[in-house]
Formats: C-alpha cells, structure tokens, sequence
C-alpha cells in the first residue's frame, strides 16, 4: 500500500471546523478532540502509520491532543467560531493531499459527527486505548495513550466488523 503523508493536526482539525461549519453544526473542543482522536486512530489502523504527529493523552474526559487543546481551550465549553474554514478552505485543503486522507476524513465526519460530545466522550471511555492508559490514575492525572494499542483496537474493530458481513 502506498505510504500516505503525515499531515499537520492543525490541518485535520480545520477540516472538521469546515465540516460543521458548513452543514451548520457546532464543533466545541471537547468534540473536535474525540473527531480528531479518531481519525489518528483509524488511520493507524488501516495504514499502519500515524495521520498526524502529536502523542494523544489519556486525560479524564477523554484523548486529548494537548496542542490541539490549547489552541482552542479559549472557547471553553462554547463553539469554536473560525468562519475562515469554509467551502473553500474545504476544497483547497481536499486538493492538496492525499484522497486516501480526504476519504478517511470523511468517513469519521460520516460516522463519529452525528455524536455529540458528551457522546463521544462516553465512546472512548469504553475504549482499550483510552482504558489502557488511564488505568490507576487520579482524575487530574494522564498519561500517553499508546499507538500501538490504538492500531491494535481499531484494527480488531474493523476485522470483527468484516467478519460480520
């Protein structure tokens, strides 16, 4: 299989915030984590190789990419409001890498975008890789939720959803 780019997060990110911003829907951070969490999750499981750089952190309400945090902590709890990712953004950002990354991106829109965030946070709660990596930790301690188990996980997923079809 063809080795696909590793992209920016930032990129990844955007690309959700065009999304909902251009069916209308409201992306907070806490949602655009777990979107964003699971499009590094998936694509390790199906290319064998990280979507983007960054170590996601197993933090109480879920993974969290703490850079992807910060640029967006300002927004609290409220949507994030970046009218600048757009249709054009969209179509500008499709054009420019691979159509691999642009299908599997839209399959996590497909998928994971009609859960709200405390919905998704419930998801991943459920999840080894989050599981894993917060086994015996305090409510205000993290630690880094291993790649590895989430190529593992995801990749199961995807077998035993083949499996059933």
């Amino acid at each position: 299989m063809e080795a696909i780019r590793v992209i920016d997060w930032r990129d990844v990110a955007r690309y959700f915030i065009a999304v909902a911003n251009a069916t209308g829907d409201l992306m907070t951070n806490l949602r655009l984590q777990k979107l964003v969490y699971y499009a590094q999750a998936w694509h390790l499981a199906l290319y064998d190789q990280p979507l983007m750089a960054g170590t996601f952190k197993a933090w109480v309400h879920g993974p969290v990419l703490p850079e992807l945090y910060q640029q967006f902590k300002m927004y609290g709890s409220s949507p994030i409001r970046e009218e600048r990712y757009s249709d054009d953004w969209l179509t500008e950002f499709q054009e420019s890498v691979h159509p691999d990354t642009i299908e599997l991106l839209d399959d996590v829109a497909e998928t994971y975008m009609g859960f709200t965030a405390f919905e998704l946070e419930r998801m991943t709660h459920r999840e080894a890789p989050w599981l894993e990596a917060r086994e015996g930790l305090s409510p205000d301690a993290h630690r880094p939720i291993r790649e590895e188990t989430m190529k593992t996980y995801y990749r199961q997923l995807l077998n035993d959803s083949h499996d059933t079809h």
